[in-house]
This record gives C-alpha cells, sequence and structure tokens, in this order.
C-alpha cells in the first residue's frame, strides 16, 4: 500500500519554526519529484514548494521563498522522506499542509500521490 504521511505540525507562536516531514512507503518515490502544498478551510490548496527527484533543483511559492527550505533524502536503504523546514513564519502561514509525489509542478493535478494533510497553526 503506497503511503505519504505527514509530521511535523503544530502550534507556533508568529516568528518561530516548524520541520515537516513526508515519510513514504509501499514503493519508491526516488523518481518522483516531491511537493509541498497547503490549504485553509474554503480555499484552493495552494502551491508552496516542489523538489525534483534528484535533490537538486527546488522552487518555492513567492509567499515562502527565504523562509522555507525544501529537502529530500533519497538514501538507498531508507524510504525516501522529504522535508519541509519552515522558518519566520506567519500567521498567514496556517493551513494545512500536504505532502505529495508527481511531475514537477505547481499545480495540484500533476501530482499522483497525497498525504493525508498536518495541520499548523501560528498564531499571532
Amino acid at each position: 500500500q503506497v503511503q505519504l504521511v505527514e509530521s511535523g505540525g503544530g502550534l507556533v507562536q508568529a516568528g518561530g519554526s516548524l520541520r515537516l516531514s513526508c515519510a513514504t512507503s509501499g514503493r519508491t518515490f526516488s523518481t518522483y519529484a516531491m511537493g509541498w502544498f497547503r490549504q485553509v478551510p474554503g480555499k484552493e490548496r495552494e502551491f508552496v514548494s516542489v523538489i525534483s527527484a534528484n535533490g537538486g533543483s527546488t522552487y518555492y511559492a513567492d509567499s515562502v521563498k527565504g523562509r522555507f527550505i525544501i529537502s529530500r533524502d533519497n538514501a538507498k536503504n531508507t524510504m525516501d522522506t522529504v522535508y519541509l523546514q519552515m522558518n519566520s513564519l506567519k500567521p498567514e502561514d496556517t493551513a494545512v499542509y500536504y505532502c505529495a509525489a508527481g511531475r514537477r509542478g505547481v499545480s495540484d493535478y500533476e501530482y499522483d500521490y497525497w498525504g493525508q494533510g498536518t495541520q499548523v497553526t501560528v498564531s499571532s
């Protein structure tokens, strides 16, 4: 069974940091780009960041550029894991964060596999 499981969300004060993780299982995702999206109730899911299959290329939404860092661990003997280091958090970063695997795009339809999401709440 293919799974992407996010963790690391929580409540943090504005200016603080959180590190999200996305653990994969059921198949290797080493040939997939991995992305992070977020969604606020009543709004469409929003692209946050993506990293290429080999980890050599990254791309960020303007709203998080300079504050968030995406990385991945494709070590041979472990399942692929993707991280999102979130610094200088703002209340507007509050959302459910999802990781996804697919092509290297900014639209959610370009991704084939999704996690269940983890809540990030930033208090002012």
